[in-house]
């Protein structure tokens, strides 16, 4: 039987605007929360090319002479950073454990002072969890004025226990407009 007793309505029309409310409130805290999640998830298992070290410490690694890998390097820069950026050479050899040096240009072409923040990419995915990054302009933002060039070094080893299979890797930076301090 229907109840058309209008307070009876207006009692259950506000319970169930509360529990929407607490519905929509949920909701927004479980999408903010999938980003630290995911990029928890991502640097644990090397997904989407992600790597999980910030200044790598070199403790008695001995390069694999007897292997190479060509690492290419590619770059991108989102809309509205106003930067040119690309590595000085497109890719290198290297010996899995043997530290190599690779130079990034970074070109201010806008008329005002911009910060810029790299984000970092591997493939294969396998791969991404051996590369080893003890110097890398991605650890921390880039500020750059109007018109300045900056050289921006990339420190680097492939861990000994890299995957045979593993022959050639990329790199990827992609440099997004930095909106706060990290």
């Amino acid at each position: 039987m229907l109840d058309n007793n209008p307070s009876n309505k207006k009692e259950a029309n506000k319970k169930l605007a509360i529990k929407m409310g607490w519905v929509v409130v949920g909701s927004l805290l479980f999408a903010f929360g999938l980003v630290p999640l995911y990029n928890v998830i991502c640097s644990v298992t090397g997904l989407n090319g992600k790597t999980d070290n910030n200044g790598t410490a070199i403790t008695d690694v001995k390069p694999v002479t007897n292997r190479s890998v060509t690492v290419q390097f590619v770059t991108a820069v989102m809309p509205g950073l106003g930067w040119n950026f690309y590595p000085k050479q497109s890719s290198i050899d290297v010996h899995p454990g043997q530290i190599a040096t690779v130079i990034f240009e970074a070109k201010n072409t806008t008329g005002e002072v911009v910060k810029g923040q790299a984000i970092p990419s591997v493939t294969p995915g396998k791969a991404a969890a051996h590369l080893k990054k003890i110097e890398c302009f991605c650890f921390i933002g880039q500020s750059l004025k109007p018109g300045e060039v900056k050289a921006m070094p990339l420190r680097f080893y492939l861990s000994p226990d890299l995957p045979d299979d593993v022959k050639e890797m990329t790199l990827s930076y992609s440099f997004y407009k930095a909106t706060e301090d990290k």
